[in-house]
């Protein structure tokens, strides 16, 4: 399996308890892929913003030899433009190249210490005017769920932290293996970074029409063309009724969720088969081989071979690109 990637979690005080346990429970489902652990910036421990405080077994020594951080939210009562003297030293002692993640709150101390300069970068919808106000050298955008910027990744409140580190495993060891952190966390296996961070709309009453039923249909039907008309009708609604209802129940329109799913399945053809790019682009309802090369890369800026070689680590068969 090779080595294990170090995975360092820095719990600051008034650390929100269900994030700071985030990275742990899905990283560590990844089969023994990652090591985490958790530290404070003096090794002793934290006040929670609950009603208990935690002790953790590591100290600011084990930012010295993680791959990648973590930084989970703490209180906002706490938010200061100039993050405690203490948590930055702190990040000095983190290694050049380190993957650094920030969930919620997080973000403020990354852009207080000015590693998010320069940076898309995300946190929670509430907190943004604020944010921009302290730190308008980051390039914010509040209204997704989590920013893959190279090296930093930022992601927006509670279950955004879930998000995010399925993200990791994904990048790092393909979506079969994230799908199977997901199945195993009870979680859903794949939100889009740049879904929406908060879809205001009423609970609805218990017989309003939805478009889950054909979300359904359309993930079952990938290979075929899916038109707008196509989606309305099977949810027996008007186009314009389908559109809104879709964005507000999902954060985007239907077409652009249409081609998140294709590649998706696309990605997992390419680690789990060696099916042509071109029978690949069929089964999952793109027209051409070129089209689905084309949606890939703008997904995650690789092409399909790339991707192939990169998850599956094996000989291609001769032609099959």
């Amino acid at each position: 399996m090779g080595n294990v990637h170090r995975v360092a979690v820095l719990a600051l005080d008034g650390v929100y308890p269900f994030e700071l346990g985030i990275p742990n429970r899905v990283l560590g489902a990844a089969d023994g892929r990652y090591s985490v652990v958790t530290c404070t910036v003096d090794g002793r421990p934290v006040r929670t913003n609950a009603d208990f405080s935690v002790t953790v077994e590591h100290g600011p020594e084990a930012l010295a030899t993680a791959d990648t951080l973590v930084i989970p939210p703490f209180d906002t009562s706490l938010l200061t433009r100039e993050a405690p003297a203490d948590a930055v030293a702190a990040l000095a002692a983190v290694r050049p190249g380190t993957r650094i993640v920030s969930i919620c709150t997080g973000a403020f101390l990354l852009a207080s210490a000015g590693l998010l300069d320069g940076r898309r970068a995300t946190t929670h919808w509430a907190l943004a005017e604020l944010f921009r106000s302290w730190y308008p050298q980051v390039l914010l955008d509040p209204d997704v769920l989590f920013i893959d910027d190279g090296g930093v990744l930022t992601s927006a409140g509670a279950a955004s932290g879930v998000d995010v580190c399925l993200h990791l495993v994904r990048a790092d060891h393909g979506s079969e293996i994230a799908n199977r952190v997901a199945r195993l966390c009870v979680v859903p296996p794949w939100r889009d970074g740049g879904q929406a961070q908060y879809i205001e709309q009423p609970v609805p009453a218990p017989a309003a029409n939805d478009t889950a039923a054909t979300r359904d249909w359309a993930l079952r039907n990938l290979q075929e063309p899916l038109s707008l008309a196509s989606l309305a009708g099977h949810a027996r609604m008007s186009r314009r009724t389908f559109v809104r209802r879709f964005n507000e129940e999902v954060g985007m329109s239907p077409g652009r969720w249409i081609v998140q799913q294709r590649v998706d399945r696309a990605r997992h053809l390419l680690e789990s088969t060696d099916l042509a790019v071109d029978e690949i682009a069929g089964q999952v309802g793109f027209a051409t081989g070129a089209s689905l090369r084309q949606h890939l890369h703008a997904a995650i800026g690789v092409t399909p071979l790339a991707y192939r070689r990169t998850f599956r680590g094996a000989v291609l068969v001769a032609g099959r690109p």
